[in-house]
């Protein structure tokens, strides 16, 4: 997902666009609205400042003025000195109302953007779970843990940051609004001097902002998959005290990453110490000028202290726009990932809710081949089988030979390249493959348990309030595991640690048999489940396979041809062709090929 960054920023905000659903437009249009009322409170905070200083300094010149005379004759004031509490109040409460009003607008910029940010993330893991099984295959799990997790961050803040960018650029406006109908001509040189200064910088700035975000977007995934890597493998790397090596690879991802997140903070916050100190000197050059103009300091004052208050303001908006845009371009590279994840399709039946496909005879494979990509070698090659409804069908063969991916068909998790595979005669697609997959259930080798209950593993992938826990006991004691469980002092309830690693391998093959039986599968795929287990393990959880029901479909994939001696008929596969087909007694008493 590391791209090279092919899009222009606006490109890819207009793709961000499209993946924020209708409601959160609906609550950014009457944030904007927030937006035009705080800086509406600008203005009238940063005007009001005028009149409260000249009525410190000269109060008979406000007491004069004719718009001051309804607020006289209401109050009855008699007197210039009397005008100071009503016009400093006025002024506090102008100051509380623009403070106010750029609270609430801070509170619902952010709870908008994390929506928005949630809204997204969803949306790239209900995506990613529902890509084609050939997918998951290509892809790195670094990769997808990264962009749903780190990356999908960035883009909050990158959204946070344009709301930023949006709502300093519109209280930026209304305080140039208000400093030009104090002093035009000041207004506009501070305007124009401030934001040449941050234009260049941001000028100079733009490339490596990019650089670093994409060495970010980069090492980001090189960290997740060091952590993967060293904390998966723990048995391995305590027994050949490989710590050192995983450190090394962490601290090679990590050291760039924070680096290069540095860099950008850096750049992000330097320019504003520099114009802070140029703004004061501009203030003090526009003190000097005003001070030696007729009307002396008496005169100067108010404006000089409406304008320091404009570019107190102006200031931190200016600083904001920037900071903002450099955190969208260090981001870039997070949200061209994220985007490309947010992009991928979903398959036209992934709300598919209909029965099962009916199956009362026979799985038939027609002539069928298949690779993993054009440039790639047939993994299987015009397979022509049949399997009965009810069958004990074994797979044998060497590592490669294709067992796994014949199966991996057979669940509709893979296309055939060449051929089909029908279903009592109905050929098997994209249409119907959902409606076949609610007759499969899957053991596989090593059986992933989540750190849950007995019974949340056995019914996996159903909520808790869900379960039905008179199916789990069922279940368990057709896979012989009840016995067992009804010794534990939590029974059901009994946690099994992170993977099953409270359970021996036996217990672990067994629960993935209870949940096969649990979803009431009537195709039940073991692909090695055994292979891992001793001897005697692995006689006792072929005695809990062999004992399942007979209109049970059962699919054995083993390494060792003794495991397969109760089935019914056996496929040697070499090579991606079925080398030879028959009972256990065929197989064993013929000569090997």
């Amino acid at each position: 997902m590391n791209q090279q960054i092919t899009q222009s920023l606006n490109q890819l905000i207009t793709r961000l666009w499209t993946h924020i659903s209708h409601r959160r437009r609906k609550q950014l249009v009457g944030l904007f609205v927030l937006m035009l009322l705080a800086s509406f409170a600008e203005i009238i905070s940063i005007g009001a400042v005028l009149p409260f200083l000249t009525a410190l300094v000269s109060p008979e010149v406000i007491y004069k003025n004719p718009l001051s005379q309804p607020l006289i004759h209401c109050l009855s004031i008699n007197s210039p000195q009397g005008m100071l509490f009503p016009i400093a109040a006025i002024f506090a409460i102008f100051a509380i109302f623009a403070g106010a009003i750029r609270l609430a607008l801070l509170w619902a910029s952010t709870r908008i953007t994390y929506a928005i940010g949630a809204d997204l993330s969803i949306d790239i893991y209900r995506r990613t779970l529902y890509q084609p099984y050939f997918v998951h295959l290509a892809r790195n799990s670094s990769e997808i843990i990264n962009g749903i997790a780190s990356k999908t961050n960035n883009v909050i803040s990158i959204i946070m940051m344009l709301l930023n960018m949006m709502s300093s650029g519109i209280i930026l406006i209304a305080i140039l609004i208000a400093l030009l109908s104090i002093n035009a001509n000041v207004a506009i040189t501070a305007f124009v001097g401030f934001g040449l200064i941050y234009a260049i910088i941001a000028r100079i700035t733009k490339g490596r902002l990019l650089k670093d975000g994409r060495e970010v977007a980069f090492q980001s995934t090189q960290v997740i998959k060091s952590l993967q890597e060293g904390l998966g493998g723990i048995r391995d790397v305590l027994l050949d005290g490989t710590q050192a090596v995983y450190c090394q690879s962490y601290l090679n991802a990590d050291i760039p990453m924070r680096r290069a997140q540095g860099g950008s903070v850096f750049l992000i916050s330097a320019p504003r110490f520099a114009i802070e100190a140029l703004g004061l000197v501009l203030i003090s050059a526009l003190a000097y000028f005003l001070a030696i103009q007729p009307e002396g300091i008496a005169g100067a004052i108010p404006v000089l202290g409406a304008l320091a208050l404009g570019a107190q303001r102006l200031l931190p908006a200016l600083q904001q726009i920037y900071g903002a845009w450099s955190s969208i371009k260090g981001g870039q590279a997070s949200l061209e990932d994220s985007l490309a994840l947010l992009d991928q399709p979903m398959p036209k039946n992934f709300q598919d809710d209909s029965s099962p496909l009916p199956f009362q005879h026979a799985i038939e494979f027609c002539n069928l081949s298949f690779q993993y990509s054009s440039d790639s070698d047939m993994v299987l090659r015009d397979i022509s089988l049949k399997i009965s409804k009810g069958a004990r069908l074994g797979l044998i063969g060497k590592t490669g030979s294709g067992k796994s991916t014949l199966t991996d068909i057979l669940m509709g998790l893979l296309e055939p390249t060449v051929g089909t595979m029908r279903i009592d005669g109905l050929a098997l697609n994209a249409r119907n493959q959902r409606s076949w997959q609610k007759h499969i259930a899957h053991v596989p080798q090593s059986i992933f348990l989540a750190d849950s209950s007995i019974a949340e593993n056995i019914a996996f992938g159903v909520p808790k309030n869900d379960i039905n826990m008179a199916k789990v006991c069922q279940a368990a004691e057709q896979a012989q595991l009840s016995s067992i469980i009804e010794t534990w002092p939590k029974r059901y309830q009994t946690v099994v640690g992170e993977r099953g690693a409270r359970l021996s391998g036996g217990q672990r093959q067994r629960i993935g048999i209870a949940r096969a039986l649990y979803k009431e599968a009537d195709v039940i795929i073991f692909d090695e489940a055994t292979s891992a287990l001793d001897n005697e393990t692995e006689a006792a959880v072929m005695e809990s396979i062999e004992a399942l029901d007979q209109d049970l479909t059962i699919i054995i994939i083993a390494h060792r041809i003794s495991t397969l001696k109760n089935c019914s008929q056996i496929i040697d596969l070499s090579n991606g062709v079925i080398a030879r087909t028959g009972s256990y007694q065929d197989i064993t008493q013929a000569k090997p090929i």
